[in-house]
């Protein structure tokens, strides 16, 4: 499953490549509460087809009634919410206000470029020129943030997050088809000849060597998450020993609470201090009552979002599953 803006951009280059005529709608600031973070994209068909999101519906919904309003060359603001009158009108919260940035005219080859560089799963900054609607792409960081000026406008491409997963299993394909959606370049290691046969997941790219190994080349950083599914001690133990020791932001492992007490255990055997070995996230995963690998993937996922977005989770909401 690809990013958010992967099929946005892809959906809006086919329908280029049919001859229809589309905007490319991107949230540029917000005020308050607001349904969608600034850098939120969809595309609109000349026929009224959307891809992607801005709101909640109500947005949208304006912006294709009023289409053939926005156009010309020159991409154009547009506010919601600034009354609060409008806020009700447009579903947004109390005090909630949005802008958006329309561009009417899509040149296909920068937004091939665009696409490509997704592909590729490069981390960059689209430049967009107000006046003129140009494009410019450059390099940036997950940490950069939505520029709006005046006359330009920048915003954030590629994937912003890294999940390295430990062991090819039933658990880690179903983490991979989910977590490219949620802004997560899925990278997979697992020494076992048969796992990287059986694998059938593309847009994943495999970390080389033992898990130790491949904890350390990978070099995690605060945009990092380390997850061992294989089910097999010596691989996960293997990670973890340099996953806790990291500064990847999660590091979690599958198992149940007697399992996770053992691996403790054990890890506190090896050179991790008592606080390196209390970053453990074991068992992984918020508590959804999950048993099937699809639920304890979108249970460990949904804690891993949680994470990120500074959510503080009671020990109760922890604890997905009570796989041996």
């Amino acid at each position: 499953m690809q990013s958010a803006d992967w099929e946005v951009l892809t959906t809006a280059r086919n329908w280029l490549l049919e001859g229809r005529r589309i905007w490319l709608v991107t949230v540029s600031q917000t005020f308050g509460a607001s349904p969608r973070p600034p850098g939120s994209m969809l595309a609109m068909r000349d026929d009224g087809i959307v891809i992607g999101s801005v709101s909640g519906g109500c947005i949208e919904d304006d912006l294709v009634a009023r289409r053939n309003e926005f156009a010309g060359v020159q991409p154009q603001w547009q506010s919601y919410g600034v009354s609060a009158e409008e806020a009700r009108r447009f579903g947004l919260p109390c005090g909630g206000q949005l802008e958006v940035l329309i561009e009417p005219q899509v040149v296909i080859d920068a937004l091939e470029r665009v696409i490509d560089k997704i592909h590729r799963g490069e981390v960059f900054a689209r430049d967009v020129d107000c006046c003129t609607g140009a494009w410019q792409l450059r390099a940036a960081t997950p940490n950069d943030a939505v520029v709006r000026e005046a006359d330009r406008f920048v915003c954030i491409h590629g994937p912003r997050w890294r999940l390295l997963v430990i062991g090819a299993s039933e658990i880690a394909r179903y983490l991979a088809e989910i977590a490219g959606s949620l802004d997560f370049q899925v990278h997979i290691c697992d020494p076992r000849e048969e796992y990287r046969r059986a694998w059938r997941i593309e847009g994943c790219q495999w970390a080389e060597g033992m898990p130790d190994d491949a904890v350390v080349a990978f070099r995690p950083d605060a945009h990092t998450v380390i997850v061992t599914v294989s089910h097999d001690p010596k691989l996960d133990d293997m990670a973890l020993m340099e996953a806790l020791k990291s500064d990847a932001y999660y590091v979690g492992a599958v198992g149940s609470e007697r399992t996770n007490v053992e691996r403790r255990k054990r890890l506190m055997e090896f050179d991790l201090s008592a606080a390196q070995v209390a970053r453990l996230h074991g068992p992984v995963g918020l508590a959804l009552g999950s048993r099937t690998p699809p639920e304890i993937a979108i249970a460990i996922l949904a804690e891993l979002v949680a994470v990120r977005n500074g959510v503080m989770l009671a020990r109760s909401q922890r604890h997905a599953h009570a796989a041996n």
